[in-house]
């Protein structure tokens, strides 16, 4: 009976050293991982290539499952900034990647148009009234009536109005009477928007 224990307490023995430098040596692997000194056999490839959820899938897959011994703060503070530092890293790689990509983006872009200038002296259709000219009492400015007929929509019949305007006459040939066409143009008073063009009809 002696015999038997003592054979078999080497032997397990042996079994638990083997057992615990396994361990050992599989916590030691992401440690050393995260620190930046080696990394394990899953990341072997390059962590530019890898996307951020097989990076992290693959450090998981490391993990054993097992608590780690207790650390230090320092040794905390330096896996912390080890940490950082490998982020920033791939940061940096990632960003000098997308903007290698940008510029290529843009260096096979066609060239963009010039886009028109917000205020282009561009001149429209300006708009032209006929009407008789009610009053020239006023100095280069005459008062035209402008008479309008149109058909009601509903009822059919034949609705006529009228509205005035007040036109620049410069030489002040137009008088009361006469039919006259008219011009739009910019502001010349505060009532003027209007310009004489000719004198279609004399008064008698």
């Amino acid at each position: 009976m002696a015999d038997e224990t003592d054979n078999d307490t080497p032997q397990d023995a042996e079994v638990e050293v083997q057992a615990g430098e396994q361990a050992e040596s599989k916590q030691a692997a992401p440690e050393a991982s995260a620190s930046g000194v080696a990394k394990p056999v899953a990341e072997s490839a390059p962590a530019e290539q890898l996307a951020p959820k097989e990076r992290r899938r693959r450090a998981r897959s490391t993990h054993t499952g097992e608590a780690r011994a207790p650390r230090t703060p320092e040794e905390r503070h330096a896996e912390r900034a080890a940490e950082r530092s490998a982020k920033a890293v791939r940061r940096r790689a990632r960003r000098l990647q997308e903007r290698a990509k940008a510029s290529e983006r843009r260096a096979n872009a066609p060239a963009r148009e010039p886009l028109p200038p917000v205020h282009a002296p561009v001149e429209g259709a300006r708009k032209t009234r006929q009407g008789v000219v009610v009053s020239d009492k006023a100095d280069k400015t005459i008062t035209v009536r402008i008479d309008i007929a149109r058909r009601h929509r509903r009822y059919q019949k034949i609705v006529r109005s009228s509205s005035t305007l007040h036109a620049h006459d410069e030489s002040n040939e137009a008088h009361e009477g006469d039919v006259v066409r008219v011009i739009e143009s910019r502001p010349l008073s505060r009532t003027k928007r209007w310009k004489l063009v000719d004198v279609l009809e004399k008064a008698r």
